[in-house]
């Protein structure tokens, strides 16, 4: 019996002991097995880390590789021609500087070469475009900064370079055909006369410029003799400043174009009433009419037809500053201005919730701290012609080299739109009314269209020497366009100053 027990132990201890190797068999797999998952998943994370990193260096690759084909394709020459690029003094060592032409071939600027090697840069036209071309002596300005690059670089027949090379003579640089029209130049020059301001053409649906004349001027075959007067620290003399592009001046009434916009976009409507006495008073802030001149009864469109100062100091007061700030920046205010030119000015209109009544309603009609170039208000003018839709202005058109074969060109390009084509057709009546009604009636011609406003902006204390502007468009039956802007300093009211000199301008225009 005691046997019986002990074998009975034994097989039970047998079967512990094979119970026992069983689970350890059983936990000796599983945690292989575990361990198995935690090597796959490691293998997973560390796979999956460097999926990412490659991921990330593979776009950043991309992004690179399209950066440096945009920069060569299109950035490249602004770089290049880049004033202070210390390789364009080294180009002057290897080529002659090359011709400037206007739209018809006509030599503005060229360089002849002296006996003894010498080069004399020399302009035909004298001061009729000084600042368009500008100058290349004690620095430079206009087309001979903006093009300076094409013509220092010379594509001529390569078998001529090689040969100049042998000999160590200069290669003939390209020539540079501008968008610039003489006989439109010699007529805003003409215009203007001895009065100082500025005035700028522009073909709204191209964007190219078609003239740019600033006065005072100066005579670029004598400005290395006149420098020193010309810089002189005790020299009041602003001879050198373009004012078509450089000027910043209060617009005036031709501001009031802004404000309407604002105002159609904020009430949808063009429901208004007004009631000119002459003078307009809130909150002990006073503004008058023009000579205090009293209105009557005025809609919106009548309102602006006259220039109602009063009427648009209370649609002033109405906006939503916010929004009308917004529409500011949409018009390119306190921004760079998308063109081909360098050296422009940044115009300014700086208008806060916290700003008092008095300072709202003075910027509603172009004072205040408002300031504008010429050649901004010219394309805002161009993108009211063009449907809304603003052409980057441009004044190089093509290069060509000594033998006339086109080497670049410079096509025309769409900055975007400034408003919509509905606000673009809504303001082209507008304007279209102060030529037919209103303050611009002697630009009425059976000739041409023209659309625009008036403008008179204070500056100083003397109110009888005003800033007088003109700013607008003109188009005629064949579709021939032009958007213009014209300013005068020192003289008064837009529509006895500004106003003939646009009818010469446009006159010249229309009649080639």
């Amino acid at each position: 019996m005691k046997k019986l027990d002990s074998h009975q132990r034994n097989e039970d201890k047998e079967v512990e002991i094979m119970d026992f190797n069983q689970k350890s068999s059983n936990r000796r797999k599983r945690e292989i097995k575990q361990s198995q998952k935690q090597k796959k998943k490691k293998r997973r994370s560390v796979n999956k880390e460097f999926a990412i990193v490659t991921y990330v260096f593979l776009l950043l690759f991309i992004g690179m590789t399209g950066y440096f084909i945009y920069f060569i394709q299109v950035k490249s020459d602004d770089f290049i021609n880049n004033s202070y690029n210390a390789r364009l003094n080294q180009l002057q060592n290897y080529s002659i500087r090359g011709n400037i032409l206007a739209d018809d071939g006509s030599v503005l600027a060229q360089t002849t070469v002296n006996e003894d090697g010498s080069e004399t840069r020399s302009y035909p036209y004298g001061s009729v475009f000084a600042h368009a071309v500008g100058y290349s002596i004690n620095g430079m300005s206009g087309a001979e900064l903006d093009a300076n690059y094409y013509l220092l670089t010379s594509n001529s027949f390569i078998l001529t370079r090689l040969a100049n090379q042998v000999l160590d003579k200069k290669n003939q640089g390209d020539d540079v055909v501008t968008t610039l029209n003489v006989g439109l130049q010699q007529a805003c020059y003409n215009a203007l006369g001895s009065n100082e301001g500025a005035a700028i053409c522009i073909e709204p649906s191209t964007g190219k410029i078609l003239a740019m004349v600033s006065k005072p001027d100066y005579d670029p075959n004598t400005i290395g003799a006149n420098w020193d007067s010309y810089v002189a620290e005790d020299s009041d003399s602003t001879v050198l400043l373009n004012r078509a592009t450089q000027g910043l001046y209060a617009p005036g009434s031709t501001f009031k174009i802004v404000t309407l916009l604002s105002h159609l976009q904020q009430n949808k409507s063009e429901e208004f009433q007004f009631n000119c006495t002459g003078a307009f008073e809130y909150q002990n802030y006073t503004m008058h009419c023009f000579n205090g001149k009293s209105h009557g009864e005025e809609n919106l469109l009548s309102a602006f037809g006259n220039s109602c100062n009063c009427a648009f100091s209370q649609i002033g007061l109405g906006l939503d500053i916010k929004t009308f700030d917004k529409l500011c920046d949409k018009l390119l205010f306190n921004k760079k201005l998308p063109t081909q030119l360098n050296d422009t000015a940044k115009s300014r209109m700086t208008l806060s919730e916290e700003d008092g009544s008095a300072l709202v309603m003075q910027t509603a009609i172009g004072q205040g701290n408002t300031m504008v170039s010429p050649l901004h208000m010219a394309m805002i003018a161009s993108a009211i012609a063009n449907k809304g839709t603003l052409m980057k202005p441009y004044l190089l058109d093509y290069t060509q080299n000594e033998s006339g074969t086109i080497t670049k060109r410079f096509s025309s390009e769409s900055y975007g739109s400034l408003m919509s084509d509905e606000d673009a057709a809504t303001l082209q009546q507008y304007m279209r009314y102060v030529v037919t009604n209103g303050t611009a009636t002697p630009l009425m011609s059976e000739q041409y269209e023209v659309y625009g406003k008036t403008g008179t902006a204070e500056f100083g204390t003397d109110k009888s020497r005003d800033h007088s502007w003109f700013v607008g468009f003109a188009k005629d039956a064949n579709g021939k366009d032009i958007a213009i802007a014209v300013v005068m300093e020192g003289v008064s009211a837009g529509d006895s100053h500004a106003v003939p000199v646009t009818r010469q301008i446009l006159d010249a225009y229309f009649g080639m």
